[in-house]
């Protein structure tokens, strides 16, 4: 028995219809072809599926699609605005943050979502935000590297928006 479902993903308002047991992830991936958004463990250990749900960075392979009812999701597709990268995006490929890319997603996520909450956050606040996100190829160097680099640009940004 399908469920009617309200939300809005990256700034679009989206009516569906969906399956009880219909994880957000294979939502955004299946319904909405969003795969920016990738599966890796389907177990809530890896991040690869990490979204943001009202702003807040969550694991999209954990949470059903009826409770992102009414919520604003934004998926890797979302943070790039008018053909151009995110500052964050940019920096994880200007840093080499990133090696095979099957992480990066998730990676970049989380980054902007601990920085929207922290944006003068260190890198063992960094560190400890992407302790849910796992990265077989990086080592995580170029990984905290970007997401300085990211930090910065945002913040640049910040402050000419704010001018």
């Amino acid at each position: 028995m399908a469920i009617p479902i309200r939300l809005t993903v990256n700034g679009k308002p989206v009516d569906a219809q969906v399956e009880p047991n219909t994880l957000l992830v294979q939502f955004l991936r299946e319904q909405l072809r969003l795969t920016g958004t990738h599966v890796g463990c389907d177990t809530a250990q890896c991040g690869a599926c990490t979204v943001h749900l009202d702003g807040r960075a969550v694991k999209s392979c954990n949470i059903l699609a009826v409770q992102a009812d009414g919520t604003s999701v934004t998926t890797i597709e979302g943070l790039a605005a008018n053909g151009e990268m995110h500052p964050m995006q940019q920096a994880f490929r200007e840093c080499h943050g990133l090696q095979c890319g099957f992480c990066t997603p998730g990676m970049v996520m989380a980054a902007t979502s601990l920085l929207q909450q922290q944006p003068n956050a260190d890198a063992q606040a960094i560190r400890d935000q992407l302790e849910g996100n796992l990265c077989r190829c990086t080592g995580y160097h170029n990984i905290v590297r970007a997401v300085q680099q990211g930090q910065a640009a945002m913040g640049d940004r910040t402050a000419v928006s704010a001018e």
